[in-house]
């Protein structure tokens, strides 16, 4: 084993790609690299030596990942034993915060540098973290402007570098403008249950649409989460179709967009297309979280912005009524439309220079020298 080994933990779709960035940045500093850990496709594909399938690690909510506990136990004793065996010469986390922080906590003894890529969203529910992450974390690397003031007010070692989606989306897909005879994209997000939960909604929204605007739907897939087709009746088929791994030239390619919360509103407002946020959880993680988050809006594009731009309908309000209403607004008043694209516009320069890997890269180089 090479002593420039990095063990790397990135849990899901959005990590992956950021983490990716980072890494081949890296590798041009430094030709010698092993790479050990959790990822995706992407990170596979630069050598990383995986401990689970990506699949396995698209799980969220409280129940849900209560019923793979056993299997996140295994896991986290592997990455474990993994880390004490090989002894890399530095520790990356990428979000991913029920399991990374754990794992942060149980290697902090080992004195290797650990460096988180990417905050979990403490900032919104979950402050008494803040402690682990000063304790356990030697460096923050965050990629949303707001986060790094919230971090050093917090006594925590962060430097914000910009955001890997500037340089990850194509520039020419940047603050495009929107075609006229686009279709509806459909951004179910990226974990099983999350598709199984908000899927069929958006697809009898969709519905709603066609019907009344005889606008077309897509759906953004990804190979590997989820079978798509069996929530596509025949008679959906006139009117929502799938293309699949390829969601920024999806969403490049709509006039509208429906979309669940996460990374996805993000991508959706810099390539600047219209959107309505959509989110629905368990049961019980809703409740558990609506008791916990102090925030009155969740799409990351509105946190940004720092304003209500885009509709959110959040769990009971996530019906397809709720989502056509939306949507329509978007089509019935064209001073609001207007509007809401110029304010998407800038969130560009809210967001740093198209230099964020290689800027990362750069701090963790110093951990690597």
């Amino acid at each position: 084993m090479t002593e420039d080994s990095i063990f790397l933990s990135a849990g899901d779709p959005s990590g992956d790609n950021a983490s990716t960035r980072l890494i081949e940045a890296l590798i041009r500093k430094e030709t010698e690299l092993t790479l050990f850990g959790l990822g995706g496709k992407r990170l596979q594909a630069l050598g990383q030596i995986q401990y689970a399938k990506p699949s396995e690690l698209a799980v969220i909510g409280f129940w849900e990942v209560a019923k793979k506990y056993l299997f996140f136990r295994r896991l986290f004793h592997t990455c474990l034993d993994e880390i004490n065996t090989r002894k890399p010469k530095l520790i990356i986390l990428v979000d991913y915060p029920g399991f990374n922080l754990r794992l942060a906590k149980k290697i902090k003894h080992l004195g290797i540098p650990i460096i988180y890529y990417i905050s979990p969203q403490i900032w919104a529910w979950g402050k008494k973290r803040i402690k682990q992450i000063r304790e356990y974390v030697d460096l923050m690397i965050p990629i949303l402007p707001f986060e790094e003031k919230f971090y050093k007010d917090s006594g925590v070692n962060a430097k914000f570098v910009g955001n890997y989606l500037l340089e990850d989306i194509p520039s020419e897909f940047i603050a495009s403008e929107i075609p006229a005879d686009g279709y509806l994209a459909l951004l179910p997000g990226s974990r099983p249950q999350e598709i199984e939960r908000m899927l069929p909604s958006m697809i009898e929204t969709a519905k709603l649409f066609y019907n009344k605007f005889q606008v077309k739907a897509v759906i953004a897939g990804l190979r590997g989460i989820e079978n798509y087709e069996k929530y596509i009746s025949p008679e959906h088929l006139k009117y929502v179709s799938v293309i699949y791994d390829n969601p920024r030239q999806v969403i490049h390619d709509a006039q509208l967009v429906l979309t669940a919360s996460g990374t996805a509103t993000l991508e959706t407002g810099i390539i600047g297309r219209p959107m309505v946020v959509v989110y629905k959880t368990g049961a019980l993680t809703y409740h558990i979280a609506k008791n916990l988050i102090e925030l009155d809006k969740i799409a990351l594009i509105n946190l940004v912005l720092d304003e209500h731009v885009v509709p959110e309908l959040i769990q009971h309000k996530a019906i397809p009524e709720k989502m056509f209403t939306e949507l329509e607004k978007y089509f019935n008043d064209e001073p609001y439309h207007a509007e809401v694209v110029e304010k998407l516009h800038s969130v560009v320069g809210l967001l740093g220079e198209r230099a964020a890997s290689e800027k990362a890269a750069e701090l963790v180089w110093e951990y690597l020298k």
